[in-house]
C-alpha cells in the first residue's frame, strides 16, 4: 500500500437490529420491582420499631435483608422497558 492510498471500504453487511429485541417487559417486572422496594422498606422500618423477632437483640440481619431487597428492586428496575 502506498503512502496516499486509503483502505477500501468493507464489503460486509451488518443487518439492523430487529424489533424483537426491544419488546416491552412482561407485567411481572414492575410488580416484582415495587414488591421488592416495599417489602425491603417495610423490613427496615419494622426492624427499627422493634416488631420483628430478634430485632431488639441488636441483630442487623433484617437491615441487611431489607437493603438486599431494595437492591434487587433497583436491579429489576433496570430491566423494565
Amino acid at each position: 500500500m502506498a503512502a496516499g492510498d486509503k483502505p477500501s471500504a468493507s464489503s460486509r453487511y451488518t443487518p439492523p437490529a430487529s424489533q424483537a429485541m426491544y419488546k416491552p417487559s412482561p407485567m411481572i417486572v414492575p410488580i416484582l420491582m415495587f414488591a421488592c422496594f416495599g417489602i425491603g422498606l417495610l423490613m427496615i422500618v419494622l426492624n427499627y420499631a422493634g416488631v420483628l423477632p430478634g430485632a431488639k437483640d441488636g441483630s442487623s440481619w433484617y437491615i441487611l435483608g431489607g437493603l438486599s431487597l431494595i437492591l434487587l428492586g433497583i436491579i429489576t428496575a433496570t430491566q423494565y422497558r
